[in-house]
């Protein structure tokens, strides 16, 4: 499909990652989600210039103090991958680019995360997305799960709430 996006058939929403050693792919029924978004890191450093990059002030510094709480994660490569995770649940919803600096990410360190969206758009939920990560076998994963309720692309009626997924 446009931009690399996968083509799922009727009725299917879902989303891939692959990275050397991890492929993965989530899906799911139109009636039990509206998009989804999955991404998996390697859980090592970012490359040098890379956090600038992509993060906000804001989350530079939440990055700061959760590397200074719980240095065993990679937190720079968590916020990023959160990202990656927050725009693949994003583009089959608005089919717009999504830039690192439209959506503010707080990660809590149990586990989950909510992006707040700088940018807006009908078929979003207009309070964001909310998310779950986890690091497993040397990969950090993340995932994204816009349910079905959300405002439809038309910006008809629909309940503006965001769940949870889990990682796979």
């Amino acid at each position: 499909g446009p931009r690399g996006v996968p083509v799922w058939p009727p009725g299917v929403v879902g989303s891939v990652t692959h990275h050397d050693g991890y492929r993965a792919a989530a899906v799911a029924r139109r009636t039990d989600a509206r998009s989804l978004g999955i991404d998996a890191e390697p859980h090592l450093p970012l490359p040098e210039g890379v956090l600038e990059l992509v993060a906000l002030p804001a989350e530079l510094r939440r990055t700061a103090e959760l590397s200074a709480r719980h240095p065993l994660v990679r937190w720079d490569r968590l916020l990023f991958s959160t990202k990656e995770a927050v725009y693949k649940a994003w583009f089959p919803l608005t089919h717009r680019w999504l830039g690192h600096e439209e959506a503010d990410i707080a990660v809590d360190p149990a586990g989950g995360f909510t992006a707040r969206l700088l940018a807006s758009h009908p078929g979003v939920p207009p309070e964001g997305f909310t998310g779950r990560w986890t690091v497993d076998r040397g990969f950090v994963l993340t995932s994204v799960l816009v349910p079905p309720d959300a405002p439809p692309p038309d910006g008809g009626p629909g309940r503006a709430v965001a769940q949870v997924g889990k990682p796979v």
